[in-house]
Parts: C-alpha cells; structure tokens; sequence
C-alpha cells in the first residue's frame, strides 16, 4: 500500500511539470483569466435572471439557495475540512519542487492544495445545472467551464493533477446529491416542475428553450472572448 501510494505521488510530480507553464505569454494570460472570477460574470446575470424567469417566488429562492449550498457544502468540504486535514502542500509552497514550478505574475496560492476547492466548486455546479436544465448543450459547456477552470490550476502550478481530480469526484458528488434533495423539496414548493412539459418551448424541466439557449450563446461568447483579453493582458505587461 505504502509503495503504490509513493507511486501516485511520484506521477502526480511528474504530470504536473508536464503541464504546468508554457514558454508562452499568450497563454500564460488565457490562464489567469480562466482562473478567474470576473470573466463567467455574465454567465451568473444570465443564470439569475433564467432563474428569476422560470420560476414563481417560491422555488426561485429554493433553487437559488440550492445551488449557494451546492458552493458552500464543495468549498467547505474542500477548504474547510480536506486542507487543514491532509496538510499536502500546493506545488508552488512544496519546499522539494517550488523552484521547478513555473509560475505567473508571482501568484503562489495558499499553503495548502488537496483538496481543489476550484474544481469542487466548478464541478459542482456543473453537476447541478445540468440536471436542472437539462439541456445537452448547456451540459456540455458547464462541464467545459469545469474542465478548464480546474486545468488551468494545474497550468499554474497551485495544484497537482490529484488536488484536481479528487476535488471533481467531491464536486460532482455533492453537486448531484444537492440535486436530489432539492428536487425532493421543489416537490412540495412548486407541483408544476413534476410533470413532463410537452410543448417545445420547454425544456423536460420546465424551463424555456429560449432562455437556455440565451445561457449556452452566453458562454460561447465568453469562451470566444478569453484568448482576445489573454492577448490584452499580454500587451499590458
């Protein structure tokens, strides 16, 4: 047990000198600005505003604070509970290979890695929102932003490749566990969302194709966006 686990370790170390940095400005810049926060804003006001559309006042709330639990529970478990237990530090902190890590404009992260709380919480909405829409490509490009959230970690060099995948397997759990007991809950709050919505205008869920459509146009504009603010971030240096 104790020569496989120095197994894992020793590939985790060597996956992520593969893929961590780059040579390359550009995309050292579409990193930093996947990593970020600002960039899926309007992803969140579409959302919310869908949320807000679809729903009565009722299971609006619900659904809102569902997914806010979703982010607490993934960030908590990951942050909360996995860092200060395991202690493992991030790559950019480890005192044996830190200097071997390439890093971008000095950003370290904090001390410890495992879990990813990025790639629980990505992970975890990800989950939530695809079973709530259900809608193949709103699916498809949530776990996108998943993937590429939790890749560019790695990229960066605060994470190794198994703070990420451990913190996609948390992710998803909780996120598809949240799921059902909030469907459990809408049950009670709005019985419209029980039945099987005929009309093509809605999604199986009940809610409108045209405003899930909105969300899927929101992030292939995001994503058609990032390399063009990568390129600006460069020029700024």
């Amino acid at each position: 047990m104790g020569e496989m686990l120095e197994w894992l370790k020793r590939l985790d170390v060597e996956l992520l000198l593969e893929i961590n940095g780059s040579e390359s400005l550009f995309w050292d810049g579409v990193m930093k600005v996947i990593t970020s926060t600002w960039v899926w804003l309007p992803m969140f006001v579409v959302l919310f505003c869908i949320l807000i559309r679809n729903n009565t006042l009722k299971s609006f709330f619900l659904t809102l604070a569902a997914i806010a639990l979703t982010v607490t529970l993934c960030d908590q478990v990951a942050s909360g509970i996995c860092k200060p237990l395991f202690e493992r530090f991030r790559p950019t902190q480890d005192p044996y290979i830190m200097y071997l890590i390439d890093i971008v404009d000095g950003y370290r992260g904090g001390r410890f890695g495992f879990i990813s709380s990025h790639a629980a919480n990505t992970f975890g909405v990800a989950v939530f929102l695809s079973c709530l829409f259900r809608s193949a490509p709103v699916s498809v490009l949530m776990y996108v932003w998943a993937l590429l959230s939790s890749y560019s970690r790695i990229y960066l060099g605060v994470h190794y490749p198994g703070d990420i995948l451990c913190g996609c397997l948390c992710g998803c759990l909780i996120g598809w566990l949240m799921f059902l007991l909030y469907r459990r809950l809408m049950r009670s709050v709005d019985s419209h969302r029980n039945q099987h919505w005929a009309s093509g205008l809605y999604t199986s869920t009940g809610y409108l194709v045209d405003d899930v459509r909105l969300l899927t146009v929101t992030l292939l504009l995001t994503y058609a966006l990032i390399p063009a603010i990568g390129i600006w971030l460069v020029g700024m240096r």
